[in-house]
């Protein structure tokens, strides 16, 4: 259904993506990989909210690299320039998709759902947020700083953003009166992937997406 596409950031280089479309003046969603890179699951997840009436654009982080090895998704995700990634990438992603026309949102996974909440932090383009399972440092976007609607999944059984975590997350948005809604499901980390068979959980993954999309709809 998408096609890849170059897009303009701030500084005035170029990043490539893929963009669903949906057509002119729809809502629009910037769409952030996993540490695995812009691969076809992520076009995926881009395909179907078109198919939902929103414009998608996924931007290629890696620049072309994509693997299914942890140590190398580690290696990469290591590698990324958040603060690039997120003022230049993500926040020309949403200047491409505001001139298509109508509210951009933001959401993405893991790796993706930290630079969700950094782009609710840092991208004054974006007018809401859907996080899944990803947790940025709070040096570089303390969530008391956001002042848009967000929504978060998280995993009970996850080693990396885990519950402790979010319980602090959730505090840190609860003090500062922010406009947030974090679910919790009892699934693994990655469970709305459903090319992993170790962490795909098909319950949790459609409630997920019915609590997005009623989300999207009301707020965006």
């Amino acid at each position: 259904m998408g096609t890849m596409i170059d897009f303009g950031r701030p500084d005035g280089g170029r990043t490539k993506g893929y963009l669903a479309a949906a057509g002119a003046d729809r809502p629009s969603l910037v769409v952030i990989q996993e540490w695995w890179g812009l691969n076809d699951q992520i076009c995926g997840v881009a395909d179907r909210f078109a198919r939902a009436g929103y414009n998608a654009l996924a931007p290629d982080l890696y620049e072309g690299r994509v693997t299914q090895e942890p140590d190398e998704a580690n290696h990469l995700m290591s590698g990324l320039d958040f603060p690039g990634a997120t003022h230049q990438d993500l926040r020309g992603a949403a200047l491409h998709l505001q001139g298509i026309g109508g509210n951009v949102a933001v959401m993405g996974f893991c790796m993706g759902g930290a630079l969700t909440i950094a782009s609710a932090v840092h991208v004054p383009e974006v007018k809401l947020g859907v996080c899944f399972y990803g947790i940025p440092p709070k040096e570089f976007a303390d969530p008391a700083r956001i002042s848009m609607p967000l929504q978060c999944h998280f995993a009970n059984q996850d080693d990396w953003c885990t519950p402790q975590a979010v319980d602090e997350l959730e505090a840190d948005l609860t003090a500062a009166g922010a406009n947030a809604e974090i679910h919790r499901y009892d699934a693994a980390h990655g469970f709305f992937n459903e090319t992993s068979e170790a962490a795909y959980n098909a319950a949790a993954a459609n409630l997920a997406w019915r609590r997005m999309s009623d989300y999207l709809a009301a707020n965006l």
